[in-house]
């Protein structure tokens, strides 16, 4: 095991991961084989809890650069995390995964309200906990609602998984000779603007002393071999 004292993770999917190779939506196959990914990583016997993206819907900052009203965004883009998180519960159970829903904005009839307390149990008795609407709040995105999960629920690692395999030291896509990390400092993260997650998760986490893992979630079998230790990723934690 990667983090031998990570019993309990939670793992934070990009709301684009679950386009597969749509331009948006939601692709169901897609969304089964990430199910099957978590479904093998709960199988190892850890209590995870997960935080899925809205990008693929609609994403608040990008509707703000359109015209939109900031606040009046985000809150569409919240929205759009729970028809993800309800999407990836209706993977999990069909794999017989028994699994919760809780969301920041309180909508009784498709899910439950955030209840730390409630959550843990959950964890306990075996169940996935899918959290959604990030904080509940505008103008926060779904990393630092992920890393307020994390910390509320004392994971001991956050894993991100994202379409790159790690943090690199300038956007590889655009350039070919960007290195990647294997480990890097919260404060590097910072300074530097490595676009890990954004900053105030970035922050959380190191004050509440959660690593972070990122990993291409897109390449099969991946998050089991991250979670073995033997995938590729760039650990985000502090100075050792």
């Amino acid at each position: 095991m990667l983090l031998p004292n990570s019993k309990r993770i939670l793992l934070k999917l990009s709301g684009e991961v679950l386009m597969g190779e749509q331009q948006f939506g939601i692709n169901q196959e897609t969304v089964a084989e990430l199910a099957r990914e978590v479904k093998a990583a709960k199988d190892t016997g850890l209590e995870i809890c997960l935080v899925i993206g809205g990008g693929n819907i609609f994403r608040g900052m990008a509707g703000a650069a359109k015209g939109m009203d900031r606040a009046q965004a985000d809150y569409m883009g919240m929205l759009a995390t729970v028809m993800n998180a309800l999407a990836m519960q209706n993977a999990l159970e069909n794999l017989g995964v028994h699994t919760r829903v809780q969301s920041a904005i309180q909508m009784d009839a498709v899910c439950e309200p955030v209840i730390r307390r409630r959550a843990e149990r959950h964890m306990e008795k075996g169940r996935i906990v899918i959290f959604a609407a990030g904080v509940g709040a505008p103008y926060f995105t779904t990393d630092s609602g992920a890393a307020l999960r994390a910390a509320e629920m004392q994971c001991g690692a956050l894993l991100k998984g994202t379409s790159v395999d790690g943090v690199y030291d300038s956007d590889p896509k655009k350039n070919p000779d960007a290195k990647r990390f294997d480990t890097v400092t919260y404060d590097k993260v910072l300074a530097d603007n490595l676009k890990v997650m954004d900053a105030s998760a970035v922050a959380l986490c190191r004050d509440n002393e959660i690593p972070i893992v990122v990993f291409s979630i897109r390449e099969k079998g991946n998050l089991a071999r991250v979670l073995a230790g033997e995938g590729v990723q760039t650990i985000v934690q502090g100075n050792k």
